[in-house]
């Protein structure tokens, strides 16, 4: 006679089976397809103007997270250049800090448009394009597929959504999203930086800088699109804003005794 408990039993095992057959996979690779680094050459400008010897260094980090991490469509097919653009993101901010690993991410969702506070793609109020998730969503992060696009394609653009919100796993590595990444910015600088940040915001607030509005939010923005802008228009960045340039610069290129 069969019992309850066998039924359910048997039923967690046919769960459990479905789970391994189609749960999403992670793409792994050992060498990186020609086409990636074609669409690396193509999309992403940081890529395309390092020597040899740093884009292969940059072609492994970029291999290794794509391995660690899940990229899953949320009502959106995730395609080769979604795949490149995404690590691309990743590794930039990060690309002279050797030992850095993103031990706080483990899936980036991928939705067709904006989204609301709560994560839903329809209804009201869908004003975010990317976020670092919480609660139910922690360690992981939702991008807009057609923003994640257009931070590499606009190539006179200072914006970069993926960019932005790696930023924000940079800063929440230490423990606390502040805007003052302090596992990078050695301490004799940081009320330099939150002087600087909030010298920033006052002057966007009044329409006396080229930095985008949604930097005067908070702190924590303010990096963010910081950060942006730093990496997308370095020339321009470090030419209008050089005082933040230099401290960027301490920020995300490690050196001995800085």
């Amino acid at each position: 006679m069969i019992t309850v408990l066998q039924i359910v039993l048997v039923t967690l095992m046919l769960m459990l089976l479905l789970y391994l057959v189609y749960r999403p996979k992670r793409v792994v690779f050992s060498d990186l397809p020609a086409n990636y680094e074609e669409m690396l050459e193509d999309y992403v400008r940081f890529y395309a103007h390092l020597d040899a010897g740093d884009k292969k260094h940059f072609a492994e980090r970029f291999r290794r997270f794509l391995a660690s991490v899940r990229i899953t469509g949320a009502n959106a097919e995730v395609e080769d250049l979604d795949r490149v653009l995404i690590g691309a993101a990743a590794i930039i901010p990060v690309f002279h800090i050797p030992d850095w690993d993103y031990i706080n991410l483990r899936e980036v969702l991928l939705y067709p448009g904006n989204f609301n506070n709560d994560y839903e793609q329809e209804g009201r109020n869908r004003l975010y394009s990317g976020m670092v998730g919480n609660g139910s969503l922690e360690q992981m992060m939702i991008l807009n597929k057609w923003e994640l696009r257009q931070g590499f394609i606009n190539g006179h653009s200072d914006s970069n959504t993926a960019i932005h919100e790696f930023v924000h796993l940079i800063d929440k590595m230490d423990g606390t999203l502040d805007g003052v990444p302090e596992l990078l910015l050695l301490r004799q600088y940081v009320p330099q930086w939150k002087e600087l940040l909030e010298a920033e915001m006052q002057a966007i607030r009044m329409g006396m800088s080229d930095v985008k509005a949604y930097g005067a939010t908070s702190p924590v923005e303010c990096f963010a699109v910081l950060s942006e802008y730093f990496f997308e228009q370095p020339e321009r960045f470090r030419e209008r804003h050089p005082e933040l340039a230099e401290l960027m610069e301490r920020i995300y290129v490690r050196r001995q005794n800085s």
